[in-house]
């Protein structure tokens, strides 16, 4: 849960981030920006926030935002109702963002699960992005994310997004944050 105060303050940084990176919105744009908290009511460490352009039922357009070190918790996109789950292609446009997803483990990973956390975090083969890269993420494939020490904008294509169906590996984490 996040008061109103703070769900206003992280739009507005999340707008300088994208501001930033040549990223204009408008001012009913600005106020869409999601933050994202998971439930966990820790936004510095695992959080996301995004505005979502488009999500028709074929196609999805979004910006999401991470601040320095911030995570996207460990979740998957299942099939619903016969539809095959969410593919998702995310391309860097600043910072560095290190992807986690299935596949042999990286020896040496630049990012680390949040702390208490790890055990929430089963994936570990690493793709890193930086601005210009980009990787595309298959239907029901586990995976997280987490931004580099500047924090890191990454503009993401899919398929019709169900955000709110997503499998996440810790069963604590709720989707839609709760503004106090």
């Amino acid at each position: 849960m996040i008061s109103a105060e703070q769900l206003i303050a992280t739009q507005l940084r999340a707008h300088e981030y994208l501001q930033n990176t040549g990223i204009i919105l408008t001012p009913e744009e600005i106020a869409r920006i999601e933050v994202a908290d998971f439930g966990l009511g820790d936004l510095g460490v695992h959080g996301l926030q995004l505005i979502t352009y488009i999500n028709t039922s074929r196609v999805c357009a979004k910006e999401l935002v991470l601040f320095p070190r911030q995570t996207c918790p460990e979740h998957r996109h299942p099939e619903i109702e016969g539809e095959p789950g969410k593919e998702e292609t995310f391309r860097c446009r600043s910072g560095v963002v290190y992807l986690y997803v299935e596949g042999a483990a990286t020896s040496d990973p630049q990012g680390r699960p949040p702390a208490g956390a790890a055990s929430e975090y089963t994936v570990a083969h690493e793709i890193v992005l930086g601005p210009g890269e980009q990787y595309t993420i298959m239907p029901d494939t586990k995976h997280w994310f987490q931004a580099g020490d500047e924090g890191a904008v990454v503009s993401e294509f899919s398929t019709r997004s169900r955000d709110e169906f997503d499998i996440f590996t810790d069963d604590c984490i709720k989707r839609v944050t709760v503004v106090e």
